[in-house]
């Protein structure tokens, strides 16, 4: 990014690096980052390398500089970022990748909420991936803790949800609500996290799961991912947004929550990451106001896919984690701003 002003939401990240849990928290230590070219992870390849660490990552392609010119780029990837290959189906595949780890960050599964074939492209992708990677973390001793990148897909899609309640970690999405509704993104992470819960206790791994809502900020990537890829939308004209109230969370503190939770001794269990619930119509509303001279067109389409009825989710565990979300007007706007950098819009 050739712009290098800061950014109000920034504020966020300046604070939790001076901190108690300084930047030089990972000094000496070495982590892994599975699936490191997506959107939650290479801000979370980029915060550990501020805080030292030294980063194992994986990515599908070590050739397709798509995957991999963004995070050599990063400060500190020259000295301390390794890059790997490795295969989600394949046994053994991240078996070099955690060896001397001490932490591991499963962030690899693929989102898609549109699928043609959602056994071969969401579930055993999703469910094998995961517990090949526990694999490879049962046969390192130095390991101590396996974080995981669920979602909140996999904790409210049920039929306890209704409107106005209040969704937390208690909440455990249903397998059969969700091949019912046709909803196999969230069946994917659904069944995954409990495999992996079901893994480690078998096997005496200490896991924790992370549950972001609808990832929006700055994107680091050269591509869009999917849920970006609705604001760039909803700013170009190019497709409706889904006529819906979304869980809404800042990608820089989903990435900070899963250092976090490496960290901290005290982290334990299931960690739901919503900084608000907000209607699409909010969202727009939020928009004009940081860029009043730009025609937002109110184009809202019915997505089944994204449908939930509007309640809110409790980011209290997450805030005693140590978690200060940023908010959704703060994410909104440097969403857009990334986007002006990539000249990706016009506004």
């Amino acid at each position: 990014m050739g712009d290098n002003r800061k950014r109000k939401g920034d504020d966020n990240i300046v604070s939790f690096q001076t901190s108690k849990l300084a930047a030089a928290a990972g000094e000496g230590k070495v982590v892994c980052v599975t699936g490191a070219s997506g959107y939650i992870a290479s801000w979370l390849v980029k915060l550990l390398l501020e805080r030292g660490y030294t980063v194992k990552a994986s990515v599908r392609d070590l050739n397709d500089p798509k995957k991999t010119q963004h995070l050599a780029s990063l400060a500190g990837a020259k000295e301390r970022l390794h890059l790997f290959s490795a295969n989600l189906l394949e046994e053994g595949s991240f078996d070099a990748i955690v060896e001397g780890c001490e932490g591991v960050f499963h962030t690899a599964s693929p989102v898609q909420l549109s699928v043609g074939n959602p056994e071969a492209e969401l579930l055993e992708p999703a469910v094998r991936g995961t517990i090949n990677v526990l694999r490879s973390c049962a046969k390192v001793s130095s390991i101590k803790k396996v974080v995981i990148t669920s979602s909140m897909a996999a904790v409210s899609n049920n039929r306890e949800l209704k409107e106005n309640v209040v969704v937390d970690e208690s909440w455990f999405s249903d397998p059969s609500y969700c091949e019912e509704q046709k909803s196999w993104y969230a069946l994917s992470k659904t069944l995954a996290e409990d495999a992996a819960w079901k893994f480690a206790k078998e096997h005496g791994i200490e896991i924790i799961t992370i549950h972001p809502g609808f990832v929006v900020g700055p994107v680091l990537q050269p591509s869009i991912n999917l849920s970006t890829e609705f604001i760039l939308n909803l700013v170009n004209g190019a497709g409706a947004f889904p006529n819906a109230t979304l869980r809404w969370v800042d990608v820089r503190d989903v990435a900070y929550a899963h250092i976090l939770a490496l960290e901290i001794p005290s982290a334990s269990g299931r960690y739901c990451l919503v900084e608000r619930s907000a209607h699409a119509s909010q969202v727009i509303n939020i928009l004009r106001g940081h860029y009043p001279a730009h025609k937002f067109l109110d184009k809202l389409s019915d997505n089944s896919n994204l449908f939930y009825p509007a309640h809110t989710v409790s980011n209290e565990k997450a805030k005693n984690l140590g978690v200060q979300f940023i908010p959704l007007e703060v994410s909104l706007k440097d969403t857009i701003e990334s986007f002006r950098e990539k000249n990706l819009v016009s506004i």
